[in-house]
C-alpha cells in the first residue's frame, strides 16, 4: 500500500479537527523561547480593550519556558514571572497618549510594538484568555529596551 494514500487514524483526524476549530489567543505567541510579537494574530489585537485617553495597553514580559540550563519552569513559574515582572510589551495606545507637549516636550516616550519598563504596581491589572494586559498612564512608562531578556527578571 502506498503511504501516500494511507487512511489518517482516528487521533489524527481529531487533532485536524481540533486546529481547524482554533481561535487564536494570546498563547499562540508564546514559544519555547519565550514571546514573539510576530506570531501575535491580529484578531488576538483586535479583542484586546481600547485604551482610553492617556493609557496605554501592554502584554507583561512572560519569559521563555527553560532556563538557559534547560531547566523546564512550570506554567505555575512562568505566570508568576509574568505577575511580578517590570517589562511588557506595547499592545495598543490611548489617542491621548503623549499629546501633553507641555509634559512630553521630546514626544512620545513608546509606541506600539516597543518593549518598555514600567513600575512593579504600575497600571490596573485586566485577566484575559492566555494571560493578563496592564493598562498604564502614558508617564508610567520608564524606559525602553531592545530586548526584554536584558533586564534580569528576578522575583
Amino acid at each position: 500500500m502506498n503511504a501516500a494514500a494511507k487512511e489518517p487514524t482516528a487521533l489524527e483526524k481529531k487533532w485536524a479537527e481540533e486546529a481547524a476549530k482554533h481561535v487564536p489567543s494570546l498563547d499562540d505567541a508564546y514559544t519555547a523561547e519565550g514571546f514573539k510579537p510576530d506570531k501575535l494574530d491580529e484578531a488576538v489585537i483586535d479583542r484586546i480593550p481600547t485604551p482610553t485617553g492617556w493609557r496605554i495597553a501592554i502584554l507583561p514580559y512572560r519569559g521563555a519556558e527553560k532556563t538557559k540550563g534547560g531547566i523546564a519552569l512550570s506554567e505555575e513559574t512562568q505566570r508568576k514571572q509574568q505577575l511580578t515582572t517590570v517589562c511588557g510589551y506595547v499592545l495598543k495606545v490611548g489617542p491621548l497618549a503623549y499629546a501633553d507637549e507641555g509634559k512630553f516636550p521630546t514626544g512620545a516616550w513608546c509606541k506600539q510594538g516597543d518593549w518598555i519598563i514600567f513600575g512593579r504596581y504600575a497600571g490596573a491589572r485586566i485577566p484575559i484568555d492566555g494571560g493578563e494586559i496592564r493598562l498604564i498612564n502614558d508617564d508610567e512608562v520608564l524606559g525602553v529596551v531592545n530586548d526584554p531578556e536584558d533586564v534580569l527578571h528576578m522575583w
